[in-house]
């Protein structure tokens, strides 16, 4: 498995493609690298002048902000759009975003609006638009959080994430941009012991400088690691990034005694963008150069401290601007200033985002988001839930739009057999409505199976053996050099 020479990649190759597409990536960076060592006051002062500009925009030129628009003062009703306020806008929801698309966006809005569809993980999937300045905020928010853990664009990353099953012409254009970048994808959908072991080899041959995927996810390859007492070359590695779910404290020693090295917590979403990332000493800092972010306990601000709603307004986003955007997750603003200096706000506790996985009888372990990309590209679909019973069957609520195909349930079931096979019963049916958990969170997937039994059953049981993913001197030195 060959990679990128780090400079070419960093210094030529990542720079060539952002400027290809338009985006200016890089210039956004070193603008926020300057701007996250600003005082908390500055901080502040900075976003509302963004804000501002934001607000303004949207009112004069997308038809969805001008119709709903109330003006909180004589002086907004007189025409001075810089006193605008940021609650005269009512908060967003997905099903604005999914009844109002067209409204939304920016008519004559420069270049072009790439189209983005959520990768369904909240049961809802949703499309929208994102222009060039948007992406390259949250292209060079990734690059600048990273960078705190010694990890540069062009460096070496392994990424255990959702991939599609059958491969596209565009997926195996994807793949080979991404080698350009030193980036490698494994499937997260597959954990069977064998599946393991293969990248436990990749591991060994591309020697990442971190590792990227989902805390359920990594956290079972670092168990397995531990328990077949396989070695890893961990010397190359400065840090494990975690993101899509909430990383509990469990998987987080897991990963931190198999790994040896920090694990990182992100925070974001295809729609309101790269939100929140840990630093060194262990905050949650909100990249508050691009994205600011309320707190609602129902429509009123929390108190900082408080828990509620995470609202979000991306403030690089003209094209379709998302405002007072509500994420349906759960957290709270912290008071204070953190060690290491930055004088972004802090956040903690995102509350909200569980994804169950998909056990199969042969021991097999699946992340939900292999059943939910099925659902997701289904045409017809509004909502949707799967629950695995304890006996392993897959029970399937389908919620269809209207003017959906006749045979949706038949796409449906034929799209899991793909995935799961013939080894469990999968049955699907129509409702109109699909029940929420206690706190309103909508749970896409629900796993009734028990974990540790499913793994006996299978024979892949062992005694979990202390850590020895330990990587040698020469190979740190390596990776130093």
């Amino acid at each position: 498995m060959t990679s990128v020479p780090y400079l070419l990649s960093r210094h030529i190759l990542c720079p060539l493609h952002e400027r290809v597409l338009g985006r200016r990536t890089f210039a956004r960076l070193r603008q926020i690298e300057r701007e996250q060592w600003r005082s908390p006051v500055e901080v502040r002062l900075l976003q509302m002048r963004r804000l501002r500009s934001l607000l303004r925009h949207a009112v004069r030129n997308v038809p969805f902000y001008t119709a709903r628009h109330k003006p909180t003062s004589r002086a907004e009703r007189d025409g001075e759009p810089d006193r605008l306020h940021l609650r005269a806008l009512p908060t967003l929801s997905k099903q604005d975003i999914r009844a109002h698309t067209d409204e939304l966006i920016w008519p004559e809005s420069p270049g072009r609006l790439r189209p983005y569809s959520t990768g369904g993980s909240s049961g809802d999937p949703l499309r929208f638009f994102i222009d060039r300045p948007r992406q390259a905020s949250d292209a060079a928010a990734r690059i600048l959080t990273h960078r705190w853990f010694g990890v540069d664009a062009g460096h070496r990353e392994l990424f255990l994430w959702g991939c599609p099953i059958e491969l596209t012409r565009t997926d195996r254009l994807r793949a080979w941009r991404d080698g350009l970048f030193n980036h490698r994808l494994l499937s997260a959908f597959d954990l069977s012991r064998e599946r393991m072991r293969e990248y436990t080899d990749v591991f060994r041959r591309f020697r990442p400088r971190c590792l990227f995927g989902y805390p359920s996810t990594l956290s079972r390859w670092a168990e397995h690691l531990m328990t077949y007492e396989e070695t890893l070359p961990i010397g190359c590695l400065r840090a494990v990034f975690v993101t899509g779910e909430v990383c509990d404290p469990v998987q987080r020693r897991t990963l931190e005694r198999c790994f040896q090295v920090p694990v990182a917590d992100g925070y974001g979403s295809r729609e309101a963008g790269f939100i929140a990332h840990q630093c060194p000493a262990g905050s949650m800092h909100v990249i508050a150069s691009e994205v600011l972010v309320e707190v609602l306990d129902g429509d009123r601000p929390a108190r900082e401290g408080e828990f509620g709603e995470i609202v979000v307004t991306h403030l690089h986003a003209f094209g379709m601007p998302f405002i007072r955007y509500r994420t349906g997750d759960f957290g709270r603003l912290l008071p204070g200033r953190c060690p290491c200096g930055r004088g972004w706000p802090r956040m903690d506790a995102v509350q909200g985002r569980r994804t169950d996985g998909i056990h199969l009888p042969d021991g097999r372990f699946m992340h939900g988001l292999a059943v939910i990309y099925v659902l997701r590209e289904t045409p017809g679909i509004e909502h949707f839930q799967v629950r695995q019973t304890s006996d392993f069957a897959l029970e399937v609520q389908v919620v269809a739009c209207e003017g959906a195909p006749s045979d949706v349930l038949r796409r449906v079931e034929s799209g899991l057999r793909r995935v799961v096979g013939d080894q469990i019963p999968v049955r699907v049916r129509r409702t109109a409505t699909i029940e929420r958990a206690a706190s309103g969170k909508h749970r896409p997937v629900i796993s009734d199976v028990d974990a540790s039994a499913a793994s006996s059953s299978s024979g892949a049981s062992r005694t979990p053996r202390s850590a020895v993913a330990v990587g040698s001197d020469a190979a740190l030195e390596e990776a130093i050099a």
